[in-house]
């Protein structure tokens, strides 16, 4: 079977394909025309973030089988074109978890206890900055969650144990069996409550029609002065330029963004010069361990559909009941 590689993936996800005798293509570079007649004769494609793969690459995919991405996102792949050819289309979901909830949780201290500003300070010899008590203590302050799914509940638990923090989050979609769960520890509130009594706000949302631009101007005004913002979602939930505005006036603390409405960053981002922020490429889930677990989960579904078992984390499951997979045994019993 072959396997086609836009970019590539770490070794421990290529000897699981190499041990069942996968044919591995990796793409010289991840663009469309580069990628375009190598999906021709892929049977699987294991997907990162360089390339979005479009109704004109899955047409040209005579073969595929599986579209497998190595994260939780599926914003770079058409869902609906693989469903209507029959592709399964699968996702990272919970793999990059924790990693996510610990880089959010260090952007929430550097930028508590201002160890930007410090650290800068002490190297040109300004030692005297001690004296201005400019750190604050995240212990028994307010988090406000936006999205209670997997790492917003994992980030509340860990600030809640280790830091006795109270916990609030917005979510209108949860399931009422997971409020039950988690009754005891977080309390569930409108979106204005959590924005107005949160001292730090991290959003965990996809970015669809309904969540774009969900933190704006108006929602922007109603968080306290010296509350802290974190995006390591998608950069479309906050609108950018309003965050800017927010943040050079000082209508709020601060923010920890590891997401943005134009990826790479163009230089003349005016958030680039703004002090009271902390800024990083995309990569709260790429730590060493993530991205290989990421890699090897990954290349699991695509031999998972090869072998004819049903894939974790199916995100068109409907592709299941089609002709194509309805008379596999294994899949059909899943439906």
């Amino acid at each position: 079977m072959n396997v086609l590689l836009p970019q590539a993936i770490e070794p421990e996800a290529i000897a699981l394909l190499d041990r069942e005798n996968c044919t591995i293509t990796t793409a010289p570079d991840p663009k469309p025309e580069t990628v375009l007649p190598l999906i021709k004769d892929a049977h699987g494609l294991i997907l990162r973030t360089g390339i979005t793969i479009t109704p004109d690459l899955i047409e040209a995919a005579d073969r595929l089988m599986v579209i497998s991405r190595t994260g939780g996102g599926l914003d770079n792949v058409d869902v609906a074109a693989a469903s209507e050819k029959g592709i399964i289309v699968t996702s990272n979901l919970g793999v990059n978890t924790v990693s996510v909830a610990e880089h959010v949780l260090s952007m929430m201290l550097i930028l508590s206890k201002r160890l930007s500003t410090l650290d800068h300070a002490v190297r040109n010899g300004n030692f005297a900055i001690r004296y201005q008590n400019l750190p604050r203590d995240i212990n028994g302050k307010t988090i406000g969650l936006m999205g209670f799914g997997r790492i917003g509940c994992e980030l509340g638990k860990i600030c809640r144990q280790a830091f006795d923090m109270q916990v609030i989050a917005y979510d209108p979609y949860l399931a009422a069996e997971k409020k039950n769960e988690c009754h005891s520890w977080v309390r569930m509130v409108e979106l204005k409550e959590m924005l107005s009594k949160s001292d730090f706000i991290s959003i965990h949302v996809p970015l669809t029609d309904q969540t774009r631009d969900l933190v704006d101007e108006a929602e922007l005004s109603l968080m306290k002065s010296d509350a802290i913002l974190i995006n390591a979602s998608r950069g479309g939930v906050v609108n950018e330029t309003a965050l800017i505005k927010a943040l050079e006036s000082k209508k709020i603390a601060g923010a920890g963004l590891d997401v943005f409405s134009e990826e790479p960053v163009s230089g003349d981002n005016p958030l680039l010069k703004l002090e009271n922020v902390i800024l990083t490429p995309h990569t709260a889930a790429l730590t060493r361990e993530c991205v290989a677990r990421m890699a090897t989960e990954a290349a699991t579904c695509v031999l998972d559909v090869f072998a004819g078992r049903e894939p974790r984390n199916v995100a068109n499951p409907k592709v299941l009941e089609s002709g194509r997979w309805k008379h596999n045994r294994a899949f059909e019993s899943a439906v």
